[in-house]
């Protein structure tokens, strides 16, 4: 019988893979029956358990020196809120410290120094992302006047990534059932599986809010949940 390739490709919406393909170089094996490809993506679901946020302070003063001294006091206290509401410092990480002159330009005349802003930024991970809205609140009470995100994910999203990686496999195998059944034939074996890809699925980050907005209700941050997806590449063998 002659060979030939079927190759099968995973129709459905676009996704944007979180991480880059991984390149695998298979070992080439003779086939003596037919060449089969086929391409599954397994998911698996999980609430997430972890909210990244970054929170920080920008100041404003004449001087670069006025500027960064009170940024450090409202920083100082923002910090000590965090750890008087049960955040570990291996969960407090400074992600940005600037200090820039700012301007003034008026038509017809060379710009003109009318003082410094001071910014500092903090990323932090909330282990109970049900309380971390309510902390948010106390930051911005406190004087943090930046606040970017979510990020929800997985503290641990090995096993959700390796259910994904089960279903897919489970997938390719149903889906080469079902061409050798179409073609009055068996499938006799799996010559080669390689991950072509892993995807994550976490929500929209939330916008940047400052004083005013928070001021206006309590903060709340829902879990929901996120999808965890892995691609197989799978070549099978048809008689």
């Amino acid at each position: 019988m002659n060979r030939f390739l079927i190759a099968l490709a995973i129709g459905g919406s676009a996704v944007s893979w979180a991480a880059q393909a991984q390149v695998t170089t298979g070992v080439s094996q003779s086939i003596a029956g037919t060449r089969l490809d086929v391409s599954a993506t397994g998911e698996s679901t999980r609430i997430p358990d972890v909210a990244i946020i970054s929170a920080g302070v920008v100041t404003r003063a004449a001087t670069a020196a006025a500027a960064m001294r009170e940024n450090a006091e409202r920083m100082e206290r923002v910090v000590a809120a965090l750890k008087a509401a049960g955040v570990a410092d291996r969960d407090i990480q400074t992600s940005n410290l600037s200090l820039n002159p700012e301007y003034r330009h008026d038509e017809n005349q060379p710009p003109r120094l009318i003082g410094y802003s001071a910014s500092n930024q903090v990323n932090i991970r909330f282990r109970d992302i049900r309380n971390s809205g309510r902390v948010l609140d106390v930051l911005v009470a406190q004087g943090a006047n930046q606040i970017n995100g979510p990020t929800l994910t997985l503290d641990q999203p090995q096993a959700a990534l390796d259910e994904a990686r089960a279903n897919a496999v489970a997938l390719g195998r149903a889906r080469a059932q079902l061409y050798a059944r179409s073609l009055g034939m068996q499938v006799v074996r799996i010559v080669s599986v390689s991950e072509s890809g892993r995807h994550y699925g976490p929500p929209p980050p939330m916008p940047e809010r400052g004083d005013a907005v928070m001021a206006m209700a309590k903060t709340e941050i829902v879990p929901g949940e996120q999808s965890y997806q892995v691609a197989l590449a799978m070549v099978f063998e048809l008689r």
